[in-house]
C-alpha cells in the first residue's frame, strides 16, 4: 500500500516542475524566487510525506514483526507452561514413587539391621572360647538337674550331672577351673549325704504289700497252722505199724508188735482228738468277732489305705502317705495272724515304707554356681 502511494506522487511532482518551468518564462524573476522557493518547499514536503511514509511503513512492519514475535513467545509460552505442567506432574508421580521406595528401602534396611545384629549375636557366641561354653553348658545343666530334683523328689538327676560337669573339668584341666571342681566336690558332698528317698522302690514294696493282702490268714479264721507237722507224726507210726504187719514172720517177739501197733493207734487217735481245740492268745478280742463275710470288706479296706500311701507318695505327700501306712499297719496287727510268714512279710513292707517315706530337702548346689558365675566373669 506504501509503494502505491509513492507511485502516485512522483508524476504530481514532475506535473509541478513542468509547470514552474512554464510560470518562469511568464513571470519575471521576483516571482521565479518565489515559485523557486515555492517549489522547494513542495519538494520538501514531498520528502518529508516520503519519510514520514516510509518511516510509518517501517513502523507498520515493526509492529507487525513485533505483533508476530510476541504471539509467537506466547505459544513458546504456552508450550512451555503446558510442558512444565506435563513435567511436574511426572515429578509428582516419581516423588511418589521415590517415597515408597524410600519407606520400603527403610523396612529393609531395618531388616538387615535386625538380621546384622542377629548375625553379631551369633559370631559373637561362635567366638567365645572353649572354656566359657563349657562353663555355661555346665551351668544350664546343673540348673536343669535342680528342676528335675526338685519336681521328682530324687537327688539322681543332680548327682548325675555334678559328676559329669567334674568329669567335663577334669578333661579340659583348667586352673584357672579348680575352683568350679572344689566347688562341685562340695555340693556332691552335700547332695550324697541327705538320705532322699527312693519314690520307685517304696512304690513297688506297696504294690508287693497290696498283692499279699489277699493271701494274708484272719486270727478269725479257723485254719490248721500245723497241719504239715501233724502229717509228718501221723506218717511215722503208719509206717512203723505197716511194717510190723508187713513182716510178722520176721518178728520174735509178738508181743512187742502188738505194743507197737496199739501205741500207733492210740497215737492217731490223741492227734485227731488235739485238733479239735486249739488254744490261741488273742490280745484283741474284736479279731474274733470278725464276721466271715466282712472279712472281704477288711481286705479291700486295707488295700484302699496302701493304694492311697501309693498316690500319696507320687503326689509327694508324705504326711498323708504316713497316715494311709500307720492305719494299715494297725489294721494288720489286729486282724491277721502275725505268727504266719506272709503277715510279717507284709507288715515289714508297710513299716520300711513308712520309715523312709520322709520330707528331705534337697540342698542346692549354690557353690558350684557361684564359682561357675566367677570363672564366667573371667576373675
Amino acid at each position: 500500500m506504501v509503494n502505491t502511494a509513492v507511485n502516485d506522487a512522483v508524476p504530481e511532482v514532475l506535473n509541478v516542475t513542468d509547470a514552474g518551468a512554464q510560470l518562469d518564462a511568464r513571470v519575471p524573476n521576483a516571482s521565479k524566487r518565489y515559485a523557486s522557493w515555492l517549489v522547494a518547499a513542495v519538494v520538501l514536503l514531498l520528502i518529508l510525506a516520503l519519510a514520514s511514509l516510509v518511516v510509518a511503513w517501517r513502523a507498520q512492519e515493526r509492529v507487525k514483526n513485533i505483533e508476530q514475535e510476541l504471539v509467537r513467545r506466547q505459544q513458546d509460552s504456552q508450550g512451555q507452561v503446558n510442558e512444565a505442567r506435563l513435567l511436574a506432574k511426572q515429578a509428582q508421580d516419581t516423588s511418589r514413587e521415590s517415597a515408597a521406595k524410600v519407606a520400603l528401602l527403610e523396612a529393609r534396611v531395618a531388616e538387615v539391621a535386625v538380621q546384622r545384629g542377629q548375625l553379631e549375636d551369633l559370631i559373637q557366641s561362635m567366638s567365645r572360647s572353649r572354656d566359657e561354653n563349657l562353663v555355661v553348658d555346665v551351668e544350664a545343666g546343673i540348673r536343669v538337674a535342680q528342676q528335675q530334683s526338685t519336681i521328682t523328689g530324687s537327688a539322681e538327676p543332680l548327682l548325675a550331672v555334678l559328676k559329669q560337669a567334674d568329669e567335663r573339668l577334669a578333661r579340659v584341666n583348667q586352673p584357672r577351673l579348680e575352683g568350679v571342681r572344689r566347688a562341685i566336690a562340695r555340693d556332691l558332698d552335700k547332695v550324697r549325704a541327705v538320705g532322699v528317698a527312693d519314690i520307685n522302690s517304696l512304690v513297688i514294696k506297696l504294690d508287693e504289700a497290696v498283692r499279699l493282702v489277699d493271701e494274708l490268714p484272719l486270727l478269725s479264721s479257723a485254719e490248721q497252722r500245723s497241719g504239715a507237722a501233724t502229717a509228718t507224726a501221723t506218717a511215722a507210726p503208719v509206717k512203723t505199724a505197716a511194717s510190723a504187719v508187713a513182716s510178722p514172720a520176721t518178728a520174735t517177739d509178738w508181743a512187742k508188735t502188738w505194743r507197737d501197733g496199739w501205741a500207733a493207734a492210740s497215737n492217731r487217735v490223741w492227734l485227731e482228738a488235739k485238733s479239735l481245740i486249739r488254744v490261741t492268745r488273742i490280745d484283741q478280742p474284736e479279731a474274733m468277732l470278725l464276721a466271715p463275710e466282712q472279712a472281704f470288706f477288711l481286705r479291700e479296706n486295707l488295700k484302699l489305705r496302701l493304694l492311697n500311701a501309693r498316690l500319696a507318695l507320687l503326689s509327694r505327700q508324705f504326711d498323708t502317705a504316713q497316715t494311709d501306712l500307720l492305719s494299715a499297719q494297725n489294721s494288720i496287727d489286729r486282724y491277721f495272724d502275725r505268727t504266719a510268714r506272709r503277715t510279717g512279710l507284709a507288715s515289714d513292707l508297710v513299716k520300711q515304707v513308712a520309715a523312709q517315706a520322709r520330707q528331705v530337702t534337697l540342698p542346692r548346689p549354690d557353690d558350684t554356681l557361684a564359682a561357675l558365675a566367677t570363672a564366667s566373669a573371667g576373675r
